[in-house]
């Protein structure tokens, strides 16, 4: 699983601090051009992970039917009373949800340095959640046949989306870590799927009164996870 031939190296975005929220338009431009200034010189080229919080958006992949966010209409407006914007993607699958309280990850790797197969690239990624949610004290996540993502007590739990360029990967997964995750699923069907329920960590924790953790916590999980899946080391960009 190591990177082979051009070397390929892990960024980790961020490390020691809670990952950062994204806002509207503008300001999103001008929080990403400060995590780019801030990546070392020495890096160039290199695989990278950016881990970060959404502010609430609607994203809907290349094909995704539209249908599936209630009260959508023609003009791209959610009219189900919801201000929560639309935004479609190059991503694969239907509608989900991001925002705060839910970790999103995305992998930049280039496949040819460790297996130039979507579908292994696709496993991998829900083993690194499998991974880190055993480590956050969940007992029971497991895939589902013929269904992307990890699933805990018949409830969706983290989803993946991903697009492939030259080898290159772009967006990723996203994992449910508190109950503000969850608040405005309510307004989709969550990745098409008619009746399933989506749910997240902190309600499927086994032990809550004796496990306390942070979203700086599941990061480092998740950080670990992906070094184990990916055989890599990630480095810290900041």
């Amino acid at each position: 699983k190591k990177p082979n031939d051009p070397p390929l190296y892990g960024q980790f975005v961020p490390f020691d601090v809670e990952p950062p929220v994204l806002h509207s338009r503008g300001e999103n431009d001008k929080n990403m051009n400060n995590l780019v200034k801030r990546i070392p010189t020495s890096f160039p080229g290199c695989d990278s992970i950016i881990i970060l919080q959404h502010d609430p958006v609607y994203t809907l992949g290349t094909a995704s039917d539209p249908t599936f966010i209630h009260g959508y209409n023609t003009d791209g407006i959610n009219g189900d009373k919801s201000d929560v914007p639309i935004v479609r993607i190059e991503r694969g699958g239907e509608v989900t949800y991001h925002g705060p309280g839910q970790l999103v990850v995305y992998p930049i790797l280039d496949l040819r340095g460790y297996k130039q197969d979507v579908h292994w690239y696709m496993r991998a990624l829900e083993e690194v959640i499998l991974i880190a949610l055993e480590k956050a004290g969940i007992e029971g996540a497991s895939r589902e046949k013929n269904l992307t993502g990890v699933w805990v007590s018949n409830k969706k739990i983290a989803a993946l989306g991903i697009k492939t360029r030259r080898w290159v990967t772009m967006h990723g997964l996203a994992i449910n870590i508190d109950a503000r995750s969850l608040q405005n699923f309510k307004g989709i069907v969550p990745c098409g799927l008619e009746g399933r329920e989506v749910t997240c960590l902190r309600d499927e924790v086994s032990v809550i009164e004796e496990t306390s953790f942070s979203m700086k916590d599941v990061t480092i999980y998740v950080k670990e996870a992906l070094e184990q899946v990916f055989g890599v080391t990630l480095l810290s960009a900041l």
